[in-house]
């Protein structure tokens, strides 16, 4: 079974619009409502698959009760642990061409007892589990060092973890050395505390993230591509141009698939290509389209993967 811890979930709000334009008026073509937060996309994208998953997040208020029965209707179990704050909302504006605008709430506050019993429910299910995804920003309240914690008892319980958060927390937890981080370029632009700009730049990145502790790095360019420094080999992978879709959550999606795809055997080559497919599928459709494999396997022809 795959996990994915959520700390700060929300409703994503997808809109479409005609344009994105200051100063006149803009109109909604199409407008649709999510369940999301990092894990829970993967999570989505993981029981598409057909994969046994589950899908951990806290989740209270009005919006939590909502996020409960949107989650619900997309089929997926999940293990929902209830907070006193009122759940997020996220913001994602894509234009006719492609321009997005994305605006996200901070998410409510949590108490340490509450942390805890997010924490205990992981620990809970983690002897059952094959992989941990620890994904996205931790809330207000929440402690540095919690996926840290997690991914050490997780590398104890012989269980696989994917990381891919941002803020304080990322860098404790990647001196405990998970499976796999996978920033996205902003994200290991902070973590280094530089611009990457130039082909040198990812893949002097990705090594420098590998030397801070984890065992694989997969740094995801957006259209550009991405690049994997491995274990088994360090490659640049890049894609046919996309439009007409939404990039948000493509990302997520490329971590789940390679996730899915270790676990059926696939070497770290092989997940890498099929992560980067199932990303560019996911960015041209609107909201979060991961699409089905067939979907991926038809574009994996357009995915071309140098090895450094």
């Amino acid at each position: 079974m795959i996990l994915t811890l959520t700390m700060n979930p929300a409703i994503d709000v997808e809109l479409t619009t005609d344009r994105i334009i200051y100063d006149d008026r803009t109109y909604i073509e199409s407008e649709s409502f999510q369940p999301g937060g990092k894990g829970v996309n993967q999570a989505i994208t993981l029981h598409g698959y057909g994969a046994q998953v589950e899908a951990i997040a806290p989740c209270g208020g009005p919006m939590g009760e909502r996020f409960a029965a949107l989650i619900r209707a997309k089929g997926v179990p999940a293990t929902l642990v209830p907070v006193d704050g009122d759940l997020r909302r996220n913001l994602a504006i894509t234009d006719q061409n492609g321009l997005t605008l994305k605006l996200d709430q901070r998410g409510p506050a949590f108490s340490a007892e509450e942390v805890e019993r997010v924490e205990a429910a992981v620990l809970r299910r983690l002897p059952e589990a094959s992989w941990l995804t620890l994904m996205g920003s931790s809330p207000p309240g929440a402690p540095a060092d919690l996926y840290a914690r997690l991914v050490t008892r997780a590398c104890e319980a012989g269980v696989h973890t994917l990381l891919d958060a941002s803020g304080d927390p990322v860098r404790a937890a990647m001196a405990a050395r998970p499976t796999i981080v996978k920033p996205n370029r902003p994200e290991a632009e902070r973590l280094l505390g530089r611009g990457l700009l130039s082909e040198y730049d990812f893949l002097k990145a990705a090594d420098q993230l590998r030397v801070m502790g984890p065992e694989n790095v997969v740094l995801s360019l957006g259209a550009q591509g991405a690049v994997a420094v491995t274990t088994e080999g360090q490659w640049r992978a890049t894609t046919q141009p996309v439009s007409g879709g939404s990039p948000i959550g493509a990302g997520d999606v490329l971590g789940a698939t390679m996730i899915f795809a270790l676990q059926q055997g696939e070497s770290y080559l092989d997940a890498f290509r099929l992560g980067v497919a199932a990303g560019m599928v996911a960015a041209s459709r609107p909201g979060l389209g991961s699409g089905s494999l067939t979907d991926v396997r038809a574009v994996l022809d357009d995915v071309k993967i140098r090895e450094f």
